[in-house]
């Protein structure tokens, strides 16, 4: 087609990681591949994030995300999980990609795409490892200054964090077997920076059908005659019927 200029391709053979022949190779600059993970975790009073130490240039010493770069022979999912278990010797269950970073002037070491991932999980221990010379859990309303662009990763991975919880019983994910009901409330809280009614919470909880007493519950009242520390587990398979078929919709 007369004036749409066409894409040079070199013939020259080059190889990938792996040493296969590559035949065919756009003649153009390729920008470099990243992925980095996002991980939640509630510790029964406040949402905490997953941060690792840079132990290298640029921004070595300072806070990030963990992760690294795309290798050729792996997806950037795979990249995620092996650079998590690499830098702080985590395996989550399951991760969810949010969003592709692209912004030119992202990374000072040259044009780079990040493709990043956000995971609820328990709290776990965690280690430095890699090119992270640490790893620490952060309360989400006490994080330090980030690398790169890492602050407004974190702005994303919270608004999708948000919608998620609207649509989904995440709960399950971030809570122990057994929990109360103000630790639940905190837990919506925290994600959605709101405060809630305690009667009204639990009421629309309830109402949910997912809940369940637990079977240790201990049958003792306080003052104002109400069962004290009362515990609820999730019907899982309530939770994952309802997560499956899209039926879970809470709003406040």
């Amino acid at each position: 087609m007369q004036g749409k200029e066409e894409k040079k391709v070199v013939s020259t053979t080059t190889e990938n990681e792996t040493g296969e022949a590559l035949n065919y190779c756009y003649k153009h600059p390729h920008p470099a591949v990243t992925t980095d993970c996002v991980i939640f975790c509630f510790d029964k009073k406040d949402l905490n994030v997953l941060l690792i130490k840079r132990g290298v240039e640029p921004y070595k010493d300072a806070w990030a995300f963990p992760g690294g770069f795309l290798r050729m022979n792996e997806s950037a999912e795979e990249c995620a999980l092996r650079e998590l278990k690499e830098e702080t010797n985590l395996i989550p269950g399951h991760i969810e990609q949010f969003y592709t970073f692209t912004d030119v002037e992202r990374d000072p070491r040259e044009r780079v795409i990040t493709i990043a991932y956000f995971a609820l999980i328990k709290k776990s221990e965690v280690e430095g490892g890699d090119d992270a010379s640490d790893a620490q859990w952060f309360k989400v309303k006490d994080l330090p200054q980030l690398a790169f662009d890492h602050d407004y990763i974190f702005r994303k991975a919270l608004i999708a964090l948000k919608q998620k919880i609207h649509f989904e019983p995440i709960g399950f994910d971030l809570l122990e077997e057994e929990f109360s009901i103000p630790e639940l409330q905190r837990l919506y809280e925290g994600i959605l920076n709101a405060h809630f009614d305690r009667r009204n919470f639990q009421k629309k909880m309830l109402q949910l059908g997912i809940l369940e007493e637990s079977k240790n519950n201990v049958k003792k009242k306080n003052k104002k005659g109400r069962s004290k520390n009362k515990k609820w587990r999730f019907i899982l398979q309530k939770y994952e019927e309802m997560k499956t078929n899209h039926q879970f919709r809470l709003e406040f």
